[in-house]
């Protein structure tokens, strides 16, 4: 039976409600086609702030994945902070699953809403994949990256090979896309360093009921998509300058993928590796993520550094 109050719900209300209070706006935009997207926007764009576009991952929508940045980023950029096509109020009758056409769908919005010029974009795990692909398809609209543990040098064979904690792309859709209490559990396992214990099922099947319902079939795809014939040598080379973000111990997309990722982009891209943290730095440290985003959006670009961590040691 479902609850009767839905603390996931009202969550997701207040998340609202704070967007709106930081200066931002709620849309839908027709892309034609059968394709619809939302977005938070701002109010009143100001020409002197470069433009900061926010990509969030596979799991909930922009507003669950981003609420921790908005208030901070307001100040110094134009947000424009999207939900990804069959995530939040985004959907499509295409049939089209790949991580270019979410990236195509992305830059229709922007041209929509008249955003002019080169623009910041910052993709966290699957939002990387994305981000990626707009750097690769629009390379002269793109200025700088952050790719956050987005395992976009992944191949299909690594699955076969053990890199991952799952064995099979089965096995991944229903602990991303979980449906039971015990699916959500696993999912904050092995998404966090230091996963909460002994969170009521009641808690655990409300956010299934809210966050992971909608568009399951497309959602399948989507990660199906990602994985199938998947190898490096198919992916386009970018040059744009990278800020790579990655938890020390993620286990979703190993750090094997980040310096996978450092070498694919070469000297433009920079490593920061997080301590004490897992696959979602954007929930388990969203400060030190805001700090290394601030830091290399606003400041002149350094000459090409070598890996460091999160405490600023430079490491070999």
């Amino acid at each position: 039976m479902p609850m009767c109050f839905s603390l996931i719900a009202s969550r997701d209300s207040c998340f609202r409600s704070s967007f709106s209070s930081a200066g931002l706006k709620s849309t839908t935009t027709d892309l034609g086609e059968g394709t619809i997207i939302h977005s938070w926007v701002p109010k009143h764009p100001s020409p002197s702030k470069p433009t900061l576009l926010l990509i969030h991952g596979i799991g909930a929508n922009a507003m669950w994945q981003w609420h921790e940045f908005i208030t901070p980023l307001t100040s110094r950029f134009n947000l424009y902070v999207p939900d990804l096509i069959f995530f939040g109020d985004s959907y499509s009758s295409r049939s089209e699953r790949s991580e270019s056409f979410q990236a195509r769908c992305v830059m229709g919005l922007m041209e929509a809403h008249d955003v002019k010029g080169k623009m910041h974009v910052a993709g966290i795990s699957y939002g990387g994949f994305v981000a990626y692909s707009m750097a690769a398809q629009y390379g002269e609209r793109i200025e700088r990256l952050v790719l956050c543990c987005a395992g976009i040098c992944a191949e299909e064979k690594d699955m076969e090979k053990g890199m991952f904690q799952v064995k099979s792309v089965e096995e991944a859709v229903s602990i991303l896309l979980p449906q039971r209490a015990a699916q959500v559990r696993q999912l904050m396992k092995i998404s966090f360093y230091k996963p909460a214990t002994n969170v009521p099922s009641c808690f655990l099947n409300d956010f299934i009921e809210v966050m992971c319902t909608d568009h399951l079939k497309e959602r399948r795809e989507l990660i199906e998509e990602l994985h199938k014939d998947r190898q490096m040598s198919d992916l386009p080379k970018i040059t744009h300058p990278t800020l790579i973000i990655w938890g020390e111990h993620d286990l979703v997309f190993p750090m094997e993928l980040a310096h996978r990722l450092k070498r694919q982009i070469g000297e433009t891209a920079e490593l920061v590796t997080i301590k004490n943290a897992g696959h979602a730095i954007n929930v388990e440290k969203p400060k030190e993520m805001q700090k290394y985003m601030k830091s290399f959006l606003l400041d002149p670009l350094p000459q090409p550094k070598q890996e460091k961590h999160s405490n600023g040691h430079k490491v070999d």
